[in-house]
């Protein structure tokens, strides 16, 4: 992989576009990190390469990546069973809507199958990195492996 994509958001606008990148990205749950200390969340994904599948490529190709919110005042889930680290999540999409005082706001991270997370924050940062190519044969469409090494 020569080009890594790195996005960041600081607006809906902005992570209408990340949205976009991480649409059907598989999330194992253990692969949630929240450090509430910290006021961050980390999501580990294996995400669809998008740009690639638009160019026409016959074999659709993952990639690893990491999604993390700075800033993060609370975050609650529903339907994620964090009891059961093996889990694994298809990302249908992500929003932001404003709270009562700008620049803070919830985040929402819809799952199939009824889960969310929703992300309480003082302000949206929001940044995709790629890692990497998925070379581990971890990126079987039809359900693959899970996502942690």
């Amino acid at each position: 992989m020569t080009d890594r994509l790195k996005l960041i958001a600081l607006d809906a606008d902005d992570l209408a576009v990340i949205s976009a990148h991480v649409q059907d990205a598989r999330v194992q749950a253990a692969d949630i990190i929240w450090r509430q200390a910290e006021k961050r969340l980390v999501i580990g994904m294996n995400r669809l390469d998008w740009d690639q599948a638009l160019h026409g490529e016959s074999e659709p190709r993952r990639l690893l990546a990491a999604l993390r919110f700075d800033r993060v005042l609370a975050c609650k889930s529903r339907r994620i069973e964090v009891d059961a680290p093996d889990t694994v999540l298809e990302l249908i999409g992500i929003e932001f809507h404003a709270g009562a005082e700008p620049p803070g706001g919830s985040a929402l991270l819809l799952f199939s199958h009824g889960g969310a997370l929703r992300l309480d924050v003082e302000c949206l940062e929001c940044e995709l990195t790629d890692l990497g190519e998925d070379d581990l044969g971890t990126s079987d469409i039809d359900g693959g492996p899970p996502l942690t090494r």
